[in-house]
């Protein structure tokens, strides 16, 4: 019988694979990528499966799943002479199957600094320069210095530089060479990150500056200071826990893809046409010069009339709020799927839905926020064999 997606994806959604690799080394997966590669069938490569939305017609290809894991330290690892050694760099390899949040955690261990605000976020190491993921004031993109990676074009393992991936707003150009081709994989598939690290001191352990107001408040410290790295990784780890947003078996509200849409970045224009109270951020200059705002998606959602729990039939409709079918939209997925009950920005499924069910709830939030306030929003994960 063939692997079923839904078994392999953090929103429990998606048909069969046609044929699955789980590759648990580097060897494996590079030489099954060029198999599909040689024999003209499409590949997926898959790791934790939590920013992949999986068609219910499945995949009529290969899926390599990547089941390689380990962490290596390459530089700054010495302290033969046992002094205090804080704010030296330190430069990790972590293999791309190496769950992320548990590379977060042997960083603390360790006393290194740099990615302790990026606890909690499922999926794979290897997939978080591909998104250029980020939370909390901190991106992947600050602390990488290159990745390996098989290049399928070239048919060689290659490494990447920051600036070869052209980093932007939960983007890369690995996503974007996806993105602008149609294709389910992109052409290059990473197999290990380097990360550049700075190792704390023995007493206080001190992180990166806490950039991101809601953390700062509950740390009960000011934006731009510090505080000692395992604290702060508690704190992230209990925000995301109460948004939905750290892996739960029992709970429903942890079964998607996490955020669902991108916060929209828009001409600072735009932010006159919005409510007042309205949250938008400076995000720098378009080609032409054209001033930027990063708007925020979750507050668009829920003043677009979508409250958390949105598509379940115990949830009240608003008023105000978008018509739906039986309570605040319960009868457009049968109550299957809905808008997380903790957090408006994830697509949740409740049980027993399929990607349709999700997708359906999804361009629903979609549609009635661009209705709303004319801003477009757009999708984080990769919709693979279906579209939103």
């Amino acid at each position: 019988m063939s692997e079923r997606l839904a078994e392999h994806t953090t929103t429990r959604v998606g048909g069969p694979a046609r044929a699955w690799v789980t590759a648990r080394t580097e060897a494996e997966a590079v030489e099954a990528v060029r198999a599909a590669d040689a024999a003209g069938e499409p590949v997926i490569v898959l790791g934790g499966g939590s920013n992949t939305l999986m068609a219910d017609a499945g995949f009529p290809g290969t899926v390599v799943r990547l089941a390689f894991d380990g962490i290596e330290v390459l530089d700054g690892g010495a302290d033969a002479d046992g002094g205090d050694h804080a704010g030296e760099a330190v430069v990790v390899r972590i293999a791309a199957g190496h769950p992320w949040d548990d590379a977060v955690a042997w960083t603390v261990e360790h006393g290194l600094g740099g990615i302790e605000a990026l606890s909690g976020i499922p999926g794979s190491a290897g997939a978080t320069p591909v998104q250029n993921v980020g939370a909390y004031g901190a991106d992947v993109s600050q602390v990488l210095v290159s990745l390996r990676a098989w290049d399928r074009e070239a048919g060689a393992v290659v490494e990447l530089t920051t600036a070869d991936l052209a980093f932007g707003y939960r983007d890369s150009v690995i996503k974007r060479s996806m993105l602008e081709t149609g294709a389910p994989s992109p052409r290059w598939i990473v197999l290990s990150i380097d990360l550049r690290l700075r190792r704390a001191s023995a007493a206080a352990e001190p992180t990166a500056p806490v950039r991101y107001g809601q953390l700062a408040s509950a740390l009960d410290v000011e934006e731009g200071t510090h505080a000692p790295l395992a604290v702060v990784r508690r704190e992230v780890l209990a925000l995301r826990a109460a948004k939905g947003m750290v892996s739960d078996p029992d709970d429903p509200d942890t079964w998607s893809t996490g955020s669902y849409f991108t916060n929209p970045i828009v001409p600072a224009a735009v932010r006159a046409t919005l409510p007042e109270g309205a949250p938008a951020f400076a995000a720098g200059h378009a080609e032409d010069g054209t001033p930027l705002v990063k708007l925020s998606a979750a507050w668009l959602i829920d003043h677009a009339g979508f409250a958390k729990g949105f598509g379940l039939p115990d949830v009240a409709p608003r008023e105000g709020g978008p018509d739906g079918r039986g309570a605040d939209g319960a009868g457009l997925a049968g109550g299957r799927a809905s808008v997380s009950t903790k957090h408006t920005l994830a697509m949740t499924n409740r049980g027993d839905a399929s990607t349709e069910d999700v997708l359906t709830i999804a361009r629903t939030v979609r549609d009635g926020v661009k209705a709303r306030f004319g801003v477009d929003l757009h999708p984080e994960p990769m919709i693979i064999g279906t579209s939103l």
